[in-house]
């Protein structure tokens, strides 16, 4: 697909700044569904594991919405001084917090948009129901991008693979189906659409060619055929 809104970012500044797949364009193309809800400038939207702020930027700039950005790994104060580089402090509130104990009131949000890191923390059952469902107001909504596979592999899995993850990390990865069940289970959520998003290579090519240890780790497995086994899943669910 066209990706006419990433293209107008800085690529240095994006390659300096991912944590995996190129966040933007997978927000890009999910905001361009289908099934995916209309932002409007008065919403309120956590960016839920939103590493560096990536995601964050571009939820306020391309839709005006205003962004509560958290994540764990990354300090509050380092995303606050890009949001502020960005000119987008009046939009974006860094948070630094763990899913296990979100500082936000219950039917706090409009929407809930989460991009590569759902799989760290969502894959117990009870997850959602628990710690992120009741953040949504009535009728809001929930988008979830996340590396997967297109069949689940576990109980073999492919050498191509292991050449830069080891069954640990490969758990994380599960497919559009994996995903579907686990959420179907859900007491508070409607689960509206399950599917796989087109840009998967163009993602991962751009998170390969940048410096980062980790896209370094990774090239030998995406070099080597990883990538006939992987997708990019998009869950969309509403709070009942």
């Amino acid at each position: 697909m066209e990706y006419t809104k990433s293209q107008t970012y800085d690529r240095q500044f994006l390659l300096d700044n991912m944590m995996g797949p190129n966040a933007i364009k997978i927000l890009e193309e999910l905001t361009q569904l289908p099934e995916m809800f209309e932002l409007k400038p008065q919403m309120r939207v956590l960016d839920l594991g939103c590493g560096r702020g990536l995601t964050s930027i571009f939820l306020a700039k391309e839709f005006g919405v205003q962004v509560f950005a958290t994540d764990l790994w990354i300090a509050a104060s380092e995303n606050f001084a890009r949001f502020k580089e960005a000119g987008l402090e009046q939009r974006i509130i860094p948070i630094h917090a763990d899913v296990a104990d979100l500082p936000y009131a219950d039917e706090y949000f409009d929407a809930i948009i989460s991009i590569d890191s759902y799989q760290y923390f969502g894959r117990e059952e009870g997850v959602a129901d628990e710690k992120i469902a009741p953040l949504l107001k009535k009728g809001g909504k929930l988008a979830i991008v996340v590396p997967g596979l297109i069949k689940d592999i576990h109980d073999n899995i492919p050498p191509e693979m292991l050449l830069s993850w080891n069954p640990e990390d490969i758990e994380t990865l599960r497919s559009p189906e994996w995903w579907r069940k686990l959420l179907s289970r859900s007491q508070l959520l409607e689960l509206e659409a399950v599917g796989e998003l087109e840009g998967f290579y163009e993602c991962w090519d751009d998170w390969l060619a940048c410096n980062n240890e980790y896209a370094i780790g990774d090239r030998k497995a995406m070099e080597g055929g990883a990538g006939k086994y992987m997708d990019l899943v998009y869950i969309i669910a509403a709070k009942k």
